[in-house]
């Protein structure tokens, strides 16, 4: 599919399995997702377009290279997503950060938002989504439908595992949008839960239950 992007860089591959063990703990899994993130975000952000400026060097006055247009926005669905801003932050420091609150409904698992904060002017922005985990699809489509609402144009999703089914949906619904995955894993089960999986991210990176 155009614009889904599956990162499988050895790194990438190595800390997802390590995410996976049941057996890691919070501070372990909470800095593997950031640094997973900052890897991902190296991939993901290899398009940012560039301006040259004038520096002197101990040597001489030169053109160089700067990234162009207003600052990044790194917009993580909460909670979850919390846990990849910082490796974002640690390549881009000057990014802006957004949130939106969406909780899902253990019945019909579709999303419901409880907040949305947005940098302005949101329409200048690259805006990286940040979610772990992309299970049916549900919460990054309503978030991505809250950001195009609030004027946001240049968008890009970023999950460390996805569900096939929930990579389909999201693509069908926002084509437009560059998706970014860390791993496909088989598939989702009755539940709603992607298997093999993590668990629980927002659980495992908060050391809740």
């Amino acid at each position: 599919m155009e614009n889904v992007i599956e990162l499988k860089h050895p790194l990438i591959q190595h800390k997802i399995s390590k995410l996976r063990d049941k057996h890691t703990g919070t501070n372990e899994f909470r800095k593997l997702v950031e640094e997973i993130a900052m890897l991902m975000g190296f991939e993901a952000l290899s398009d940012l377009p560039l301006e040259d400026i004038e520096v002197e060097t101990p040597i001489e006055t030169c053109k160089t290279p700067v990234i162009a247009g207003k600052t990044l926005a790194v917009v993580p669905i909460l909670r979850a997503g919390l846990g990849m801003v910082n490796g974002i932050l640690a390549l881009v420091p000057s990014a802006k950060v957004g949130h939106i609150g969406l909780y899902r409904d253990e019945e019909t698992h579709e999303p419901h938002e409880y907040y949305c904060k947005l940098p302005d002017p949101i329409n200048e922005r690259l805006i990286v989504v940040t979610d772990p985990m992309l299970a049916t699809g549900g919460s990054a489509i309503a978030a991505l439908d809250f950001i195009k609402q609030h004027g946001g144009k240049h968008i890009k999703l970023m999950s460390i595992i996805a569900a096939p089914e929930g990579v389909k949906r999201v693509h069908e619904a926002h084509p437009d949008v560059q998706i970014y995955i860390g791993h496909v894993d088989r598939e989702l089960n009755k539940d709603a839960y992607i298997c093999p999986g993590l668990g629980d991210a927002g659980d495992r990176i908060f050391g809740t239950k």
